[in-house]
């Protein structure tokens, strides 16, 4: 192929084609010899107590094989690891004496809690016998609000325990009561961040089959983390790291609900070696809804001391949020404190999270993960803070922003942002969305008294990203010059094959259309922590950076004995190795590798082209945008319709712009959807009112307006790439933007404040309620 330089190319995705055509293969793809079915009883109470389980009903219907609940499998079992308070945060710990099975034991603590596990000779066989496997129960009282969950009168949900409480973590910096005390307003509200679901296409599932070689188990999971099941598989059921391969296959999207593991991969593996074949499970969606981690789910009360001129002096913030039923990522929370002030210059903060049990399903990560909720708080109140003191919003933020001169800043909160220009990235966002026209257009319009609601909302945004501890790479050239590309790194989705064959194309002179990228296979790939907090470029991607410049430095040497001259005059230019000063005498990776191979090497030199690296970041990196969303209120109905939208991201350089474009493409669909339409709704008693999608309201393609997408560019100095994570950064600001932009619309009613999701009557109730 001609030389053309990869790295910021228009370049379409390669893993599209054979994805298009319907050849992927997936974990419900998979058929081995002599497998069987399992299907899992669940609870269908919120709280209770597990008296008897009549396994011979269920053993007496065609086709089952066997059989087993959570006693059964505690000799064979450990219980599953569970995440230490204050992780992600660094708060304070305490044991709590928490304990989930793979299978529950003596008690379930939310609907939908797997109890017994049917394995029978089809898919369907095991279902019907699970459903009716007859089961005794004592209900128990339960407790599904969180502010209700820590009421001194709550019932508790793990006996021993003072309360529901798993930990509190405080921030504080500054004189905050000074602050508030000479303050010229304060400006409060209690902010909602509603429960959501994580819905990827595919949802969970599992195959797991014995390995006789080694006297291990094979487990295939649509999982973000394989490494890690790997890892707490092993520990579960007793085996080896070295004998416990995890195989992520293509993976029909996460969002970080597929992040480590589930109770079925502990399960499948411990069975298939019991029973010495094959299983198979596959979720179907109203497990996804029950039994899959939930998202957000916070009650905020947040209040802001502020100057006559809109300046932020201090800001306060309680976050009660709402673990669930386990403590699976209780250090989500501490991350929203340590973003909460966003992009400004907040010089004194009294920031807490407190972290409590619900007998609901338990929340973990989803598209953001603990900043998005930051986001929303703080962008809300900046235009809290504009309606009471009547300045624009606008400069509301650019009387806030963190100045680009400040960089590296010390937040209060502890954090260190790496680089940044706010301004640059909302004066870009005004002038695309022609801000000044859109004002005028609103003035008029009210002055009309249109039935239409003309609503203009901001955002900007800050999110953390890039989290290590570290990331693994492999470059393998082969003796015919095609490269294979292996890395920790476990996409779903994201495009990773194609920008690592960008960037290694680039960096060793390779071809382009002969590399391969292989991932998600624990057997093959070096050690690796997978896909999740926008990471996979920014840590994966300097990991391929240093293994590849160990590839290019060996490839000098062995291109400078061949062309009898120095290493030090031979230079990568235009994908060839040359002789600096003499073009004409240059080598391709194709000749060097084929020496590389060969007997023909110098002593000093040792066969071979390859090399593995890891990159650990020296801390996190923190990409961010403004977002500009205009809006059209049916006054009479609530409607809201999306007219126009305005992204500018800033990710630093865009190795792939045309993915960077369909993340945030993706990202802002997600983000719309939590301001306007998605809720997780459970009824007192802990049962799901929007269980299915007739009542979880997804949105689809027609419900967006085309965006219009563009950049700043600020590099990190934190990598050699100097990339920012994107996969997640256009959740985090569409959110508030669409929020306040519906708020600005119903601003000649008096409303200053309605939770999100602003579902049409919602919205009616606000105007006419008025």
């Amino acid at each position: 192929m001609a030389y053309a330089a990869l790295i910021g190319a228009e370049v379409k995705r390669r893993e599209d084609p054979r994805l298009i055509r319907g050849q992927g293969t997936y974990v419900s793809d998979l058929r081995l010899p002599g497998m069987l079915y399992v299907a899992i009883a669940r609870s269908p109470y919120t709280h209770a107590r597990i008296i008897a389980i009549d396994k011979a009903a269920a053993l007496a219907m065609p086709d089952v094989v066997a059989v087993y609940t959570g006693t059964d499998l505690l000799a064979c079992c450990q219980p599953l690891p569970l995440a230490s308070s204050g992780e992600g945060g660094g708060g304070p710990q305490r044991y709590t004496g928490r304990t989930r099975y793979v299978l529950a034991v003596e008690r379930v603590r939310h609907a939908g809690e797997a109890v017994a596990a049917v394995i029978a000779r089809t898919p369907e066989a095991a279902l019907d016998a699970a459903l009716a496997l007859p089961i005794e129960w004592e209900p128990l009282p339960a407790v599904v609000d969180p502010l209700t969950a820590i009421a001194p009168d709550a019932p508790i949900i793990f006996d021993g325990l003072p309360d529901n409480i798993d930990h509190r973590r405080r921030r504080q910096k500054g004189d905050v009561e000074a602050a508030f005390a000479t303050a010229h307003r304060v400006i409060r509200q209690r902010m909602v961040n509603q429960r959501l679901l994580g819905f990827p296409m595919e949802g969970r599932a599992v195959v797991a089959a014995p390995d006789p070689a080694n006297d291990g188990v094979t487990v295939w999971t649509s999982t973000q983390t394989p490494h890690q099941v790997r890892g707490e598989i092993a520990k579960v059921v007793g085996l080896d790291e070295n004998r416990v391969r995890v195989i992520a296959p293509d993976v029909g999207g996460g969002f970080g609900v597929k992040i480590g593991i589930y109770p079925e991969e502990a399960l499948l593996a411990a069975l298939a070696r019991q029973l010495n074949t094959p299983l198979r499970w596959i979720e179907h969606r109203l497990e996804h809804v029950q039994a899959t981690t939930h998202g957000r789910g916070q009650v905020c009360d947040v209040e802001a001391a502020v100057t006559a001129d809109g300046e932020v002096t201090a800001l306060r913030m309680q976050i009660v949020a709402d673990l669930g039923a386990y403590p699976l990522a209780p250090g989500l929370p501490d991350l929203t404190t340590a973003m909460a002030i966003g992009v400004y210059k907040i010089p004194a903060v009294d920031l807490e999270a407190i972290c409590v049990y619900t007998n609901t399903t338990p929340v973990a990560a989803y598209r953001g993960a603990g900043r998005p909720e930051a986001a929303y708080y703080i962008e809300r109140l900046m235009d809290l803070i504009a309606a009471e003191l009547h300045i624009d919003p606008a400069e509301v933020r650019r009387r806030n922003f963190i100045p680009p001169d400040a960089f590296p800043y010390k937040t209060p909160t502890g954090l260190t942002y790496d680089s940044g220009e706010y301004d640059r990235a909302l004066t870009k966002a005004l002038t695309l969305s022609r801000y000044e026209q859109l004002r005028a257009e609103q003035a008029a319009r009210r002055a009309a008294d249109d039935r239409m609601l003309l609503g203009i909302g901001i955002a900007c945004y800050v999110e953390m990203c890039g989290f290590g501890p570290y990331e693994s790479a492999q470059i393998k050239v082969e003796p015919s010059g095609t490269v294979t590309v292996t890395t920790g790194i476990s996409p779903h989705g994201q495009g990773t094959a194609t920008t690592f064959a960008q960037i290694v194309a680039d960096q060793i002179g390779a071809d382009f259309e002969r590399i391969v990228v292989k991932h998600s296979d624990t057997a093959i790939t070096p050690m690796g922590i997978g896909t999740m907090g926008s990471r996979s470029l920014a840590v994966g991607g300097a990991a391929l950076v240093r293994a590849a410049t160990k590839v290019r430095e060996k490839a000098r040497q062995i291109a400078a004995a061949m062309l009898e001259a120095s290493v030090a005059d031979i230079e990568l230019h235009e994908g060839r190795y040359r002789v600096r000063g003499v073009p004409d005498r240059a080598l391709t990776l194709t000749e060097i590798a084929r020496r590389a191979y060969s007997n023909k090497l110098p002593p000093d030199l040792d066969p071979g082209l390859e090399a593995v690296d890891y990159f650990r970041p020296p801390d996190l990196i923190y990409p961010f945008g403004a977002h500009v969303a205009v809006v059209e209120v049916d006054r009479e109905t609530g409607h809201v319709r999306i007219r126009e939208y305005y992204s500018v991201d800033d990710c630093g350089p865009r190795i792939s712009p045309l993915i960077v474009t369909g993340q945030v493409h993706g990202g802002l669909a997600q983000g719309i959807a939590q301001a306007l339409l998605e809720e997780v709704v459970y009824d007192a008693n802990g049962q799901l009112l929007s269980g299915t999608l007739m009542d979880y309201a997804l949105p689809r393609a027609d419900f967006f307006p085309p965006f219009t997408v563009d950049k700043t560019e600020t590099p990190t100095p934190l990598n050699p790439l100097g990339v920012k994570g994107i996969g997640e950064a256009a959740t985090i600001g569409s959110t508030p933007a669409i929020a306040n932009a519906v708020i600005d619309a119903l601003a000649p009613f008096g409303v200053r404040h309605l939770d999100i999701p602003l579902r049409s009557e919602k919205i009616w109730r606000a105007i006419h309620g008025r």
